[in-house]
């Protein structure tokens, strides 16, 4: 049976889905789920729908296997809305590996989708078999389904077209091969014809004819079987009219001509003029007209006997917008750079540097102001690295939003490569402050395959990302550090489906009476050992696993759990709980905590959320809004870690707040090291919006005595209790007695 939540296919939306006109056929659609409900949904929120005239198609596949089966006989599929876990918990990834390294198929779209969020792709399973979205079915509104299959539909139907453009522009280099190595004009003549005659389509009739240096005669320089009599003839030498017009008016008004019969091009290279007639069996279409031009450009080269593989390597290896070498240019020309064993290395071999640059908010910019934008951003922050670092070796666009160098690694300065960064850039109207990621791999570490090297600097910049820095070195052990780290997600993953994770709770008094007002739940993850992993290990783990979410949940449901047992031996006492990031941005957030304390029978006032200055600050609009629908229920929030970001004071006044939490840095060294001037200024703070204040971290009597002198209203610390599990939190309740 499906979820409850599975309605969430059917609530209202405004969007529209954008339209443009093209022929009238399907997009064809494969649902892979075991849960048949999922397919009836899935297809009942889709009808209707269409995609710039194209309607939707559906296939159903109930497990791995039959997804397979399905895309091997019907290969026109072109999205796969699939889910992660069916027969098995990695079903999903088995048939998107499948799909990528036993079909081939690399068009189709996955849109991977999953109740269970704990089951999260891996990075490397993401980037290496091309997933174009994630999404948990709970997030899946009907228009966030539409606006997911819209962004895949568009997303196929642009490497469709790069697939065709590939073939067409891999004729083009068979075509223009086959005019090279001829020694002669006369066979060079008839090659052209031919291979246009392929481009276009139709049969090869037709000559190619040519003004040379000032002589205004037209002479007929080659051609197919009915022409080749008439080689270095001039032109009214042919018995036939309709050719002589057509090849006259080319050359007369200086443009392409084209009948319904047939099509008369002009050829300009640096020392002739030159036309080729070819009969049309057919109508070229646009593409066609489109793909000679570029063959024609190649064979205005040859009439000036210069290669015509230079212009062709322009489109394989240089990146279209900013006219850099692309990805596959950077991983090959890398490859020189490669030392061990390599004799045609550079002479300042070991001296470079290889810097991987990620613009951090592109799609944003895109999202929100349009690719226009986006496309000239990117111009600017090249002409940024062309202009600041002159030195560079080689500059390059990897990917869509990441630009690599090349720099020699004596005149590196880290500080001044940020700084150069982060000047503000001008883009049109707009002045764009934006924010990037760097992954800095040195020569000595260069692989042999530049693609290697480029994954060396991708280990680099995704520890950057994860760590929240600016830049980050590759080192050797960070490819160990990345095992270690997914080894340990994958054990997280294992301890909290089994229950082997803990809730305890740190009591909070207040300064005054020493009298308990409440308790802090902290989360807590054994190890096979008998020691316990720290938070800030697991916690961003968590969080980038997907897993933080289900967890949190669950901690709320101890702590409503905790509420209750303290009620039984008459402990009315708040209990708070920590929350995250990724738990703010869940759709409903605030109805989910609401129905939680409903469903535990919790008064909403013994419930405290303690959120961090980042959560606060990630979507100020949502934040407030969710605190506000919150604090109207009865639950209060407190603003854990207090300081120690960035928050907008002007924003803090408009939060529904009921106390200020002083972390424990600005407390640990008071009174001897530390005047406690920030604490000051925090419950100052907090006595002017009408907030209490508690400190975290009291570890002494001075620290307790100068905090009490300050106007702090409560603390928590290992001075009073340390965290304990929920049976040793009751016994000491049970005895404890104030000072």
């Amino acid at each position: 049976m499906a979820s409850e939540r599975d309605d969430f296919l059917f609530l209202d939306h405004d969007e529209e889905t954008h339209e443009q006109a093209i022929t009238n056929d399907f997009w064809d659609v494969l649902i892979v789920d075991d849960d048949p409900e999922i397919h009836s949904v899935t297809k009942l929120a889709l009808s209707g729908v269409e995609f710039w005239g194209r309607s939707l198609r559906f296939y159903h596949a109930y497990s791995g296997k039959e997804a397979i089966e399905a895309l091997i006989h019907n290969p026109e599929i072109c999205i796969l809305l699939l889910d992660v876990v069916m027969e098995s918990d990695d079903a999903g990834l088995t048939v998107i590996k499948r799909v990528r390294d036993e079909l081939q198929n690399h068009n189709v779209r996955i849109i991977l989708r999953t109740g269970q969020p704990g089951y999260a792709p891996e990075e490397q399973v993401i980037r290496e078999y091309d997933i174009n979205d994630y999404k948990m079915k709970t997030e899946l509104t009907r228009s966030k389904l539409v606006t997911s299959l819209m962004t895949a539909i568009r997303s196929y139907q642009q490497i469709c077209e790069l697939e065709a453009q590939s073939t067409a522009l891999t004729r083009i280099l068979e075509a223009s091969h086959a005019i090279l190595g001829h020694s002669d004009m006369k066979t060079f003549g008839l090659a052209v014809v031919m291979q246009l005659a392929k481009i276009l389509g139709s049969k090869p009739n037709g000559i190619v004819s040519g003004i040379h240096g000032g002589d205004k005669r037209i002479l007929v320089l080659g051609g197919t079987s009915d022409y080749q009599a008439f080689f270095g003839q001039g032109l009214e030498q042919l018995d036939n009219g309709r050719v002589i017009m057509q090849v006259q008016n080319c050359f007369d008004y200086e443009k392409h001509q084209q009948t319904e019969h047939d099509i008369t091009v002009l050829l300009q290279g640096k020392s002739r003029r030159a036309a080729v007639y070819l009969e049309l069996d057919v109508k070229p279409n646009p593409a066609q007209l489109q793909f000679m031009e570029i063959f024609l450009a190649n064979v205005s080269v040859g009439l000036d006997n210069i290669k015509l593989f230079n212009e062709l390597r322009d489109v394989a290896y240089k990146d279209p917008l900013t006219k850099l070498p692309n990805r596959s240019s950077f991983a090959q020309q890398v490859e020189r750079y490669y030392i061990e064993g390599n004799d045609k290395a550079p002479e300042n071999h070991n001296d470079l540097l290889f810097v991987l640059i990620d613009i951090a908010q592109f799609s944003d910019i895109n999202n929100g102001l349009g690719q226009e934008v986006g496309n000239q951003l990117l111009l600017v922050v090249m002409q940024r690295l062309q202009q600041e670092f002159i030195e560079a070796e080689l500059i390059a666009r990897i990917g869509a939003d990441v630009f690599g160098l090349l720099l020699p690694k004596g005149s590196f300065d880290e500080q001044h490569f940020i700084d150069a960064l982060m000047i503000p850039y001008q883009v049109n109207e707009h002045i764009l402050t934006m924010h990037f990621h760097v992954g800095v791999c040195e020569q000595s570490d260069f692989s042999q395959q530049g693609l290697d090297t480029l994954k060396l600097a991708y280990i680099a910049l995704n520890q950057a990302k994860q760590g929240k820095k600016f830049l980050d070195w590759y080192s050797p052990d960070l490819e160990e550090k990345m095992a270690w780290r997914l080894g340990l997600i994958r054990q997280l993953r294992q301890d909290f489906e089994y229950g082997k994770l803990e809730v305890w709770y740190q009591p909070q008094l207040s300064l005054d009476t020493l009298e308990i007002i409440g308790c802090e739940a902290l989360l807590r993850w054994p190890s096979d050992n008998g020691h316990y992993i720290s938070p800030a290990i697991f916690v961003p783990l968590a969080e980038d696993a997907g897993l933080i979410v289900d967890i949190g949940q669950w901690v709320l449901e101890q702590a409503c759990l905790q509420q209750k047992k303290l009620v039984g031996i008459g402990m009315d006492i708040n209990v708070a709980v920590n929350v995250s990031v990724p738990q703010f941005k869940v759709a409903n957030y605030a109805q989910g905590i609401k129905d939680t304390l409903l469903a535990h029978k919790v008064d909403p006032k013994k419930i405290e959320l303690e959120v961090t200055e980042s959560v606060v600050m990630d979507e100020i609009g949502v934040v407030i809004d969710t605190l506000q629908e919150l604090q109207e229920f009865g639950v209060e929030v407190a603003i854990d870690d207090f300081g120690t970001g960035f928050s907008s004071l002007s924003y803090l006044q408009k939060l529904p707040l009921a106390r200020l939490k002083i972390d424990r840095a600005f407390v640990k060294d008071i009174p001897d090291n530390d005047s406690g001037a920030i604490a000051d200024l925090v419950v100052s703070l907090g006595r002017h919006l009408g907030l209490k204040t508690i400190a975290e971290g009291v570890e002494t009597q001075a620290q307790a005595d100068l905090l009490k002198q300050l106007g702090c209203d409560e603390v928590q610390g290992f001075m009073y209790a340390k965290p304990m599990p929920s049976n040793e939190l009751m016994a000491f309740l049970k005895t404890y007695k104030p000072n």
